[in-house]
């Protein structure tokens, strides 16, 4: 995964057992975090992207907002088939759970290092995940959202949506402070693959 790799290149981290500090000034530190979400947020959305671009659906941008706040998002063709629909929609979520997956894989005592960068990815993936969770058991926000165009695909009702993206979520914050917890890793990537094969629903 691009994000994971690019991830580990930006931060120059320290052991988790090192006494080791780092001198590193907490406006640079700040600065990366926020760089590590921004990255988060073009995986998510070159996800949705790459399967724009595989079905012919001819990506577009639109302005939208949430309850006033200014935003875009990412539209497409309308009359895709539910299937073609229901991956161009999970894209995202799909990027940013495999991105953590590998994240928490090979960095399981992320928590402990000195990773700015990293930990803004993984807190971009997780808090996006929980806020779209939030709009979809809320049913609030753009008509273009995710969960909305998921649920639509799919024959549910949206908070269920909410709840298949939620769960992979809050595992892997309870992964990221508890690592030695092995049903929250199993449980997480159940849920992840669970996600994924709906597609043959």
């Amino acid at each position: 995964m691009l994000t994971a790799g690019l991830a580990a290149a930006q931060d120059s981290t320290t052991p988790p057992d090192s006494s080791a500090t780092t001198s590193e000034h907490p406006v640079a530190s700040a600065a990366k975090f926020l760089a590590g979400g921004a990255v988060g947020l073009a995986a998510h959305e070159a996800g949705h992207l790459l399967f724009d671009g595989i079905f012919g659906a001819q990506p577009g941008i639109k302005k939208v907002d949430f309850h006033g706040i200014p935003f875009f998002a990412i539209t497409h063709d309308a009359g895709l088939t539910p299937r073609k629909e229901f991956i161009i929609d999970s894209a995202g979520f799909w990027v940013q759970e495999a991105t953590n997956e590998i994240l928490l894989s090979r960095r399981p005592n992320l928590r402990r290092e000195n990773a700015p960068f990293t930990k803004g990815v993984f807190a971009f993936n997780v808090l996006a995940s929980v806020a779209y969770a939030g709009a979809a058991f809320a049913r609030t926000g753009p008509y273009e959202r995710d969960t909305r165009g998921m649920a639509e695909a799919l024959g549910w009702k949206e908070p269920y949506v909410g709840l298949l993206i939620l769960v992979p979520a809050v595992l892997d914050i309870i992964r990221y402070y508890q690592p030695d917890a092995r049903w929250a890793t199993w449980g997480s990537r159940a849920a992840k693959v669970g996600g994924v094969v709906l597609i043959f629903r």
